[in-house]
């Protein structure tokens, strides 16, 4: 396997900072850390450079706080900068590194891949109907803050001997514990810690279907042996990762139960809305059928729910929830 070196130059140069700089500012245009940044734009990105260049540079302290939307989950935010032009440059030079280390089979956070790449990947194998009669579904207990970081670092050593670059990537993994939720760069790691199961699901387990979104994973086939056989292997390399298999792990029959997975409940007959999605849509509709507003407006303030729609056998809840025949008429482009 080639290792990637020589890279911490152009990671660190004034161009990619550029480049950087001008991607972590997409949709925070009007907060409090890109005003203060922009008062001297181009001054700060020179002395970014030189913290990097120098090797000065020590990730920011963490602002932390907790949401419960829908789980409780403890967030870590960082300074706009330098930390998260920092993450974006590192991101620009090494994406299409770690990218080339996945296998097809997982989707988050992956340019032209995401929910719905997984969607119709998913909707493909169903079409196998003899073949994906069983599900064995899992996830990962506390997934973030379960990443060893001494496991990490091993892995992105099988990619990288940059040694500059690694001691950038050691010192921001070792800012927090395991992967905090939040940095721009976590979701990208936490894709590389699971990139070798990937592998090892597909080239030694040989499993033909097999999905994974994050750390919510999928396998199906016409054995409820096969996939219970699989799933102890599964464990066994979840262990030598440090990581824990939640205990809610199920194996069902795809139609009498439905395989709830990326907001979708599939079959393979249809395909429905899972239904706390269906549940929060219900309930915007109700209270937007209150305002009483125009037809276009009522379709903006739904827009969301609506792609959810396009994508899964939602005729009969719109009609079911939607009686005012011309807001019905303004959703008419996602009607199945």
């Amino acid at each position: 396997m080639k290792r990637i070196d020589n890279i911490w130059e152009e990671t660190i140069s004034f161009e990619n900072l550029v480049i950087a700089e001008k991607k972590a500012r997409k949709g925070k245009e009007n907060t409090m850390g890109v005003c203060l940044f922009d008062l001297d734009r181009e001054g700060n990105l020179h002395r970014l450079h030189d913290l990097l260049a120098k090797k000065q540079y020590r990730t920011s302290e963490y602002s932390i706080f907790i949401i419960h939307d829908p789980k409780t989950r403890l967030i870590y935010k960082l300074p706009y900068y330098p930390d998260r032009i920092v993450h974006h440059a590192i991101m620009n030079v090494l994406e299409s590194v770690w990218v080339n280390t996945f296998t097809t089979d997982t989707y988050a956070c992956i340019k032209k891949r995401g929910i719905n790449g997984c969607y119709a990947k998913v909707l493909k194998a169903l079409s196998d109907k003899d073949g994906t009669t069983e599900c064995l579904k899992i996830d990962i207990h506390h997934f973030y803050p379960s990443v060893n970081h001494a496991i990490l670092k091993v892995i992105i050593r099988k990619k990288i001997k940059d040694k500059n670059l690694l001691w950038l990537l050691d010192s921001i993994i070792d800012s927090a514990p395991g992967l905090p939720i939040g940095n721009y760069l976590s979701q990208f790691l936490a894709n590389l810690y699971l990139a070798y199961f990937d592998h090892y699901v597909k080239e030694v387990l040989k499993v033909k279907y097999y999905f994974r979104y994050a750390d919510d994973m999928v396998f199906l086939s016409n054995s409820k042996d096969y996939l219970r056989k699989i799933f102890v292997k599964i464990n066994a390399y979840m262990c030598t990762l440090k990581l824990e298999v939640k205990k809610n792990w199920q194996i069902f029959p795809v139609d009498s139960r439905g395989l709830d997975f990326v907001g979708y409940v599939f079959r393979h007959t249809h395909v429905l809305m899972r239904k706390s999605i269906k549940k929060h849509f219900c309930k915007k509709v109700k209270q937007l059928l209150k305002k009483n507003i125009n037809p276009q407006d009522f379709k903006q303030a739904i827009c969301s729910w609506l792609g959810w729609c396009k994508y899964s056998n939602s005729i009969h809840l719109l009609k079911t929830i939607i009686k005012n025949q011309e807001y019905y008429d303004a959703i008419s482009s996602v009607r199945q």
